[in-house]
């Protein structure tokens, strides 16, 4: 039997440019591996590889280089996670035709607030990151990728009181606008990364 992308598990990154996704998907694919886990990342990007090549360099010797791949979507990164997912599919039916024991792939890619939401057909678990640099309102605006995905990530903790947030407002909006969980990370630092692995092993792996 031939395998498709729905013989793995996958999750959906997104968030704007700047928030920390590259940083989130550093930290936490080594803890998966780490922790028994065959993984597949993808790269989506307007034009260029270069998000893939950062990540080949970052998991040499961790993650088997034709297990990262870019996607390259010739428009806004969202679309082709979103409207027309079938680039980011076919990359992952690639990647099990040669690794047909592969447990997750995790699929990245930039978006404003309001775009970045992932199609079902491509996603099992959503992530969106968002930065405390943005700004205290985020969250009160309400964006579908604040609002709808299965966790919020509210990264650069460390750089709040440079920029005038309170956390503690951050977490009171996430918690009033948001049914799901959410979870405060510097990713840069590791801080918070464990409680985004456990919430997509829960999620996703052993839902």
């Amino acid at each position: 039997m031939s395998l498709t992308h729905r013989d793995v598990a996958t999750v959906g990154i997104g968030g704007p440019v700047g928030s920390g996704k590259t940083a989130l998907v550093t930290e936490l694919v080594p803890r998966l591996r780490e922790a028994g886990l065959d993984v597949g990342v993808i790269a989506n990007d307007v034009l260029t590889q270069e998000d893939a090549d950062a990540l080949r360099e970052r998991f040499a010797g961790i993650v088997p280089e034709d297990l990262v791949a870019g996607v390259e979507t010739g428009a806004c990164p969202h679309t082709g996670i979103r409207e027309d997912p079938s680039m980011n599919l076919a990359q992952i039916d690639d990647f099990l035709a040669d690794h047909p024991d592969l447990d997750l792939v995790i699929v990245e890619s930039g978006g404003d607030n309001l775009a970045a939401t992932f199609n079902p057909e491509l996603a099992d678990y959503s992530l969106y990151v968002i930065s405390v640099a943005e700004g205290e309102d985020i969250p009160r605006k309400r964006g579908p990728g604040v609002v709808d995905c299965d966790l919020l990530v509210i990264n650069k903790t460390d750089l709040a009181p440079h920029v005038d947030v309170d956390l503690d407002v951050l977490e009171a909006d996430a918690a009033d606008v948001r049914e799901g969980p959410f979870v405060f990370t510097n990713c840069k630092a590791g801080d918070g990364v464990e409680d985004v692995q456990e919430h997509v092993s829960e999620g996703v792996l052993f839902a």
